[in-house]
């Protein structure tokens, strides 16, 4: 249902995939940008992006669970900071990789930007998953006793 390709012939990335390739028939979830907002919409984490990241991929878990879905299951993350430096780059993948979406890899996108659509908002990660179906039944073995003759 699901293949993650690292390209061989591509430098390795560290932990995520170059490709996440999804077999026809499967349902995906397009979720919308998690932001760093708690539940009355407040900023959490104001002026620190490793905080803003912690709630931000809380808010993802949300929205991976309310479609039926999970981290494990995520296959392509764009994450936007809002930064000039590839150290905090560095220290929000780093969230990123701990939380469980770097179980797979999946493919990602790690983006320093000048600006997100709430103020103080300094970390936004927008995701696709698959939202796996029901675990099919159990075939029962078929032995000669359940053969009926025509």
């Amino acid at each position: 249902m699901l293949q993650r390709v690292t390209v061989p012939s591509l430098f390795a990335p560290p932990v995520y995939s170059h490709a996440s390739v999804v077999e026809a028939g499967a349902k995906l979830a397009f979720l919308a940008g998690a932001v760093p907002l708690d539940a009355d919409g407040e900023i959490v984490g104001v002026g620190d992006p490793v905080r803003q990241t912690v709630q931000v991929l809380a808010n993802l878990d949300e929205q991976l669970r309310a479609v039926g879905s999970d981290m494990a299951h995520v296959v392509s993350t764009d994450v936007y900071v809002v930064a000039s430096e590839p150290a905090v780059l560095s220290a929000v993948w780093a969230v990123v990789e701990a939380s469980g979406l770097s179980i797979g890899p999946h493919a990602s996108t790690l983006l320093g930007v000048a600006c997100l659509g709430y103020t103080g908002q300094l970390v936004e990660i927008t995701a696709t998953a698959v939202v796996p179906g029901p675990e099919p039944a159990a075939r029962k073995a078929v032995g000669p006793a359940d053969m009926i003759q025509a």
